[in-house]
């Protein structure tokens, strides 16, 4: 039986695919905290519960301001 696999981390072109942004937003996402990464010699990764978080932090926002 063979064991799957799952991705850990995501690269920042990843996750500006998920989130529909460019790479330059996600990049600049990633740069000012919005989105949190971890360095790993000269790579960022990305959780995907720290792309869940961003969407929360965002939808929770926007929600408010509608409120």
């Amino acid at each position: 039986m063979a064991t799957i696999i799952e991705r850990k981390w995501h690269t920042t072109a990843e996750v500006a695919e998920m989130l529909g942004f460019g790479l330059s937003k996600t990049k600049m996402l990633v740069l000012t905290s919005e989105i949190r990464s971890v360095k790993i010699g000269r790579a960022r990764r990305i959780l995907p519960a720290w792309v869940d978080e961003y969407v929360q932090r965002v939808t929770d926002e926007v929600e408010g301001r509608t409120a």
